[in-house]
């Protein structure tokens, strides 16, 4: 385990937050619970059938709280709260009576609802899926137009990739969400991701690089042009961030490389936050990175939300979860 998981482990036990598992039958969500209880990194709620989740926790975890959305107390409140909310796009009882049964909806209203500090999914269910009620229910904090994600990304220790970022440390944004972010989300998503650099991460500088398959005009072409605009916005209406682009993922990283293709750049050769143009490019790059080089890869971790629901990779272990969980957490103390 890496040292920034042990401080964000640390930090988690000291919050004691209320996290919402709402893909509370599946077998690594129970096994998380318990995971999570045992070092008291959080409160946890597992959402599915009570029978079958408790014969999985076993005797010794009756301290876990699991609801049924089914047959919870709390069923009629919720249905009324999710008409209240969604009553302008035609939102009637009897949806909302059917839509509170689903644990990914029941989730999002116990946060809503102040019930719940924060929600993780994602095992089971699709990005979609999971963020669909969050976007409907809990939505966007003020001022933030885009929900985006990142993953920290740690190098392990003494390797060449330890060399890069902030002693390894990187973030790779946008990761799993937006699928061709515009010029103006993608600025947006830098700005998400330098938050999470340091409320996350630890990096006391967050330095953005905005990459591409070009460096400072070596190509011309389109795709290119979105990032150029979006740095050109970053320096006009943030000029505080420290970002740059666009910068091929070698400019951004490599000093030397940095130094030959971009030399008046603040961030080429330095970068510890990478955004990257597309969702197939991000998404990508962290699996590669992770598994060539092998990275710890932690997240998906959803940046924007009013309150935090983070979504899992569905090939993703109890130990990942027990990682996103205590990361949510984090985000609750913003």
């Amino acid at each position: 385990m890496s040292k920034l998981m042990d401080s964000i482990f640390s930090k988690a036990q000291s919050l004691q937050k209320h996290i919402v598992l709402a893909e509370g039958e599946e077998e690594r969500i129970v096994d998380a619970a318990k995971k999570i209880v045992d070092r008291k990194i959080a409160t946890i709620t597992l959402l599915g059938n009570v029978e079958v989740i408790r014969g999985k926790l076993g005797v010794k975890y009756n301290n876990i709280e699991v609801i049924d959305p089914n047959s919870s107390d709390k069923t009629t409140e919720y249905v009324n709260l999710l008409v209240e909310l969604r009553k302008n796009k035609g939102m009637t009882v009897e949806m909302a009576s059917e839509l509170v049964k689903n644990p990914l909806y029941f989730g999002a209203l116990m946060l809503k609802n102040n019930d719940a500090d924060g929600m993780v999914a994602g095992a089971i269910n699709s990005t979609g899926n999971v963020l669909r009620p969050a976007l409907q229910i809990i939505k966007a904090k003020a001022g933030v137009k885009t929900v985006s994600s990142c993953f920290v990304m740690t190098m392990p220790e003494n390797s060449a990739g330890s060399a890069y970022g902030a002693d390894g440390v990187l973030i790779f944004a946008d990761c799993a969400v937006n699928p061709n972010p515009t010029a103006e989300q993608l600025v947006d998503i830098a700005i998400a991701s330098a938050d999470s650099a340091k409320k996350i991460a630890g990096i006391k500088e967050p330095k953005v690089a905005l990459l591409s398959f070009s460096t400072k005009g070596s190509a011309k072409h389109e795709l290119a042009d979105k990032v150029i605009n979006a740095a050109k916005l970053i320096k006009e209406n943030v000029p505080e961030l420290l970002c740059d682009g666009e910068l091929q993922a070698d400019a951004a990283l490599v000093a030397s490389v940095g130094k030959l293709k971009a030399p008046n750049s603040k961030i080429a050769g330095y970068a510890n936050v990478l955004v990257f143009p597309d969702l197939q490019s991000g998404n990508i790059s962290y699996k590669l990175v992770q598994r060539l080089a092998g990275a710890e890869a932690i997240g998906p971790l959803c940046q924007g939300f009013a309150k935090p629901v983070n979504d899992l990779s569905r090939g993703c272990n109890a130990d990942d979860i027990v990682g996103v969980v205590a990361m949510t957490a984090m985000q609750c103390a913003e």
